[in-house]
Formats: structure tokens, C-alpha cells, sequence
């Protein structure tokens, strides 16, 4: 028996439905420039500098998989209302912020070797958070499922505009696409691993590579990964109240 909505779960529906819109819309015409900028920046990078951060980005995205570094310690809350969840998920994305600018703020002030650093560390600060915030919507990130999830909430977060529309609709879609993923090992085979990091890294290349000039690179690499932080809360509590509203009258 589908159960009613309450007032507060209308009023997410109705503003999901105004994220999505957001979402879809066309890049503007500075935004277009900006991707045509990226893409000659990105057909004069050495190929060696391609090759490691490709295999920079598989080698967490394998861990996220695979290993058990993001996997909290406590277990995923029950028998808690969307407002209950959303408040808590707020105070989480309020915390990790602060964590990303303090450690934006540390390597910016390093000079160009710890900025550079900075990129691996900002990964492991984003996916720490989305297996925190999976388990305040109540879904174990112990199911590898789940931990696939938090790779394409990731992936909506820092993709270009082209990707968002297949993305937005594989995350409404999957209580029926999960059922159909190969086991964890198959799918690593499938992800084109060159496409995935550079449409990351395209997505904060302004930011952070202004991190990188001396002087300001303290206060420009916390305000980049407080922004960052900020962007992939908003894509990811979304996220997780389109799921939770899916499940609420299918439990």
C-alpha cells in the first residue's frame, strides 16, 4: 500500500524537479568557450601526464570498489524521515567543506608540487563523504552496488553537459539498471577510465590551477575546494532523496 507523502517530501519533489532542470539545461556561451579552451589545453598535455592521472583516478576508483577505506564505521540510519536525514546530510556537508578548505588551503600554500598533490587528496576527502552521506539515507555502502552508485552521483557531480542527461537518467533508473550490472571485477573492465578523469579534471581545472601561482595559492585553494565540496553535496543529496522517494512506498 503506497503510503502518502508528507508536506516536507512535496516540497523535495518539487525541488528536485527544479535541480533537474538546472541539470539539463544548455551550457551557455561561456561556458562553451571555456570547454573549447580545455579541449586544446588538454591536445598539448604530454601523454605521460594523461597516463598518470588516469591511472591516479582507476586506482581510487578501484579502492572505492573493491577496498574498504571509505566504508564507514557505523552502520547506515534507520527508521529516520527524509527531513531527519536531509538535516543530518547537511550538517555532514558542512563538516567535510571545512576538511576540504583546510586541506585546499594547506597544499595551496606548498607551492606547485603540494598543489598537485592536492588532486589525489581531494578525491579520497569527495568519496569519503559520499559513502558518509549514503549511509544517512540508509543504503550500505558494504554492497558493491552501492558503492557503484556513489561513482555515477560522482561522476553527475564533475561531468560535462553532454554526460549529465545519460547519468541523471541511470541514477533515476537504478533500482532496475543495478540488477543488471556484472559482478564488481567485469565492470572495471567496461569504464573508459581516460574519458572519466579528464571530464573531472576539466570540470576544476580553473579553480585549482589557479591554486598553483604563488601567493595566492592558500587562499584560492581553500575557496576551490570549499566550492567543489559545495557542488558535489547539492548533486549528491539530490541524488539520494530521488532514491529515497522511490523507495518509500516500494519497501
Amino acid at each position: 500500500m503506497e503510503q502518502p507523502y508528507t508536506i516536507y517530501e512535496e516540497q523535495m519533489q518539487r525541488k528536485l524537479k527544479r535541480w533537474e532542470i538546472r541539470l539539463l539545461k544548455e551550457p551557455n556561451l561561456i561556458e562553451r568557450a571555456s570547454k573549447s579552451v580545455q579541449n586544446r589545453i588538454n591536445q598539448v598535455i604530454p601523454e605521460k601526464v594523461h597516463n598518470t592521472i588516469t591511472a591516479t583516478v582507476k586506482g581510487i576508483v578501484q579502492t572505492t570498489l573493491f577496498g574498504i577505506t571509505y566504508i564507514p564505521a557505523s552502520e547506515p540510519l534507520r527508521d529516520l524521515s527524509l527531513a531527519e536525514r536531509d538535516g543530518k546530510a547537511e550538517e555532514l556537508l558542512s563538516l567535510y567543506k571545512k576538511i576540504a578548505a583546510a586541506e585546499g588551503a594547506g597544499t595551496g600554500a606548498g607551492g606547485i608540487l603540494l598543489g598537485l598533490a592536492d588532486f589525489p587528496i581531494l578525491i579520497g576527502i569527495k568519496l569519503k563523504f559520499l559513502f558518509e552521506l549514503a549511509h544517512v539515507y540508509g543504503y550500505s555502502t558494504k554492497d558493491y552496488r552501492e558503492r557503484l552508485f556513489i561513482l555515477y552521483v560522482f561522476q553527475l557531480a564533475f561531468s560535462s553537459s553532454k554526460k549529465k542527461p545519460e547519468l541523471l537518467k541511470t541514477i533515476k533508473s537504478w533500482p532496475i539498471i543495478s540488477q543488471t550490472f556484472p559482478p564488481a571485477a567485469d565492470y572495471m573492465k567496461q569504464v573508459n577510465w581516460q574519458q572519466l578523469q579528464q571530464e573531472y579534471r576539466d570540470t576544476i581545472d580553473f579553480r585549482k590551477m589557479l591554486q598553483l601561482i604563488p601567493g595566492i595559492g592558500a587562499v584560492v585553494g581553500a575557496w576551490a575546494n570549499f566550492g567543489l565540496l559545495e557542488e558535489l553535496g547539492v548533486a549528491g543529496m539530490n541524488c539520494f532523496r530521488l532514491r529515497w522517494l522511490q523507495d518509500k512506498n516500494v519497501e
